[in-house]
């Protein structure tokens, strides 16, 4: 492949897609050929081969998913990135778990896009016959784990790339956010699916029984222990043990965790004979535990333990585009579980529950979604049926709920979730162009009472002006569209 242009094969059904990648990858100095759909570029494979190929998933015809098994059997070692529209969680893991090199969730950005052509050619993986059979297998539904946003695709990325994996690995992330069902997709996706999970809210606990709780203990080994009792860690034998808030627990426990995590062996409380376990650990917390080891609250060296692979799952409020779909699923979840005629949100209500910043994110948006099965008291769910909290909780956190605080909220955790740079260097000239055009309109493009508006003196209005390509005539201030 040295000094010879990679030759890069793009299966879609859709025209303007297949135009855009082939523009892209010929400006990269790439050779293209692209498909309509899977069953050409599979009669082309019996001649030839590509360095990488790009698949959409849903397409007339075989899918890409389809494609892929195909591909895995004819062409194990070929790397294939997946493209899809419905980026789900199924359809992250059917791809991951058939083999796909990468998951593309579109849209997509065509110099990330182009990027990861080079290195799916570059690191090129080698076959793996074992992975064969695992393609077949159905994956396990996980309806909760929903998402379309940007830094929810990560997530996904992250469990289908550690599949076959039993790594430890810690998850952050706001309370309520769904670390659990992070931790249980990470399991059903692993080697271990088959063995117990176990869950353990540490902070749910007493301190003084959670060594107990952790690591079981004989009996007559305290007041009360009348029998022995298994420990969570050997229920989770062969498993996989989810640690949640592991941020509160106390430094002489920590230290008797990170034993169990270096050596795999404990005794019980009160035993004398050393337990050996196989036991996958993920932990999670809301905590900053890095801070918590400046602070001397944390063992920096079960930190390290700990944090083999850290997940961070985004804040509700920095998935907007998620709600909707959301309160959906959980309307009809609710209405399920308690029995109850199923509810419809009207588009108002809708429109408030979408404006809502969710503090307390998915575990809110559940008690929500079931307390409005409950006590709505129509077919459809209207504004005045919404519980009151959410109207004066929103007052409170935005200063009286104006919408563009809550939108400039979203916007900031949405860059700052996806690693954007210069935030308020973004933000800053659109905010004045907007203030400038108002003041403009508001003093007909009078200038000097403008400035007095805003706050500024004439000639910062004027520079102002200047900088920003603004230019008001005729008593009004016709600005470019934001």
């Amino acid at each position: 492949m040295s000094g010879e242009p990679l030759q890069v094969w793009l299966v879609d059904d859709d025209a303007s897609i297949r135009w855009v990648l082939e523009r892209a990858l010929r400006n990269g100095g790439m050779t293209p050929r692209v498909f309509e759909a899977a069953e050409p570029a599979l009669v082309a494979l019996h001649s030839e081969s590509p360095d990488v190929l790009m698949t959409d998933i849903q397409m007339s015809g075989q899918s890409g998913l389809q494609l892929l098994e195909r591909m895995r059997v004819a062409h194990p070692g070929l790397p294939v990135i997946v493209m899809t529209a419905h980026s789900d969680f199924e359809n992250a893991m059917a791809a991951y778990k058939g083999g796909a090199f990468e998951y593309l969730p579109k849209p997509f950005d065509i110099d990330q896009a182009m990027a990861l052509v080079k290195r799916a050619a570059r690191l090129h993986p080698a076959p793996q016959a074992e992975r064969g059979s695992e393609a077949t297998q159905d994956v396990p539904r996980i309806p909760e784990l929903l998402g379309r946003a940007p830094a929810m695709q990560q997530v996904f990325r992250a469990i289908g790339r550690l599949a076959r994996s039993s790594v430890t690995v810690l998850i952050t992330g706001e309370s309520g956010t769904g670390k659990e069902l992070v931790a249980r997709a990470l399991h059903n996706h692993s080697p271990r699916a088959g063995q117990p999970f176990v869950a353990l809210d540490t902070s749910a606990v007493p301190g003084e029984l959670l060594e107990s709780e952790l690591f079981g203990h004989e009996k007559g080994a305290f007041t009360g222990a009348t029998a022995q009792r298994r420990g969570r860690f050997e229920q989770a034998d062969g498993g996989t043990l989810f640690l949640d808030e592991i941020g509160d627990m106390s430094l002489p426990l920590q230290t008797r965790l990170l034993r169990v995590l270096a050596e795999g062996e404990f005794y019980r409380v009160g035993g004398q004979t050393p337990l050996r376990v196989d036991v996958r650990v993920i932990a999670a917390t809301h905590q900053n535990l890095a801070e918590r080891v400046k602070r001397g609250q944390f063992r920096e060296d079960l930190y390290h333990r700990l944090n083999v692979i850290h997940i961070e799952l985004p804040p509700l409020r920095a998935r907007a585009e998620d709600v909707s779909e959301l309160l959906d699923h959980y309307l009809a979840r609710a209405a399920h579980e308690l029995a109850v005629e199923p509810k419809k949100l009207s588009s108002q209500a809708r429109a408030k529950l979408l404006a809502y910043a969710w503090p307390g994110n998915i575990r809110e948006l559940v008690n929500v979604c079931r307390r409005l099965s409950v006590l709505a008291p129509g077919h459809e769910i209207r504004p005045e049926d919404l519980p009151r909290e959410l109207d004066s909780a929103q007052a409170a956190e935005h200063g009286g709920g104006e919408e563009w605080v809550v939108a400039l909220a979203k916007w900031a955790d949405r860059e700052a979730l996806e690693g954007r740079q210069s935030l308020l260097g973004q933000a800053q000239p659109q905010l004045e162009r907007v203030l400038i055009r108002a003041a403009l309109k508001r003093t007909q493009g009078r200038r000097h009472e403008a400035a007095k508006l805003l706050g500024w003196g004439r000639n910062t209005l004027t520079r102002k002006l200047k900088e920003l390509g603004i230019h008001d005539s005729g008593g009004e201030a016709p600005i470019e569209a934001l």
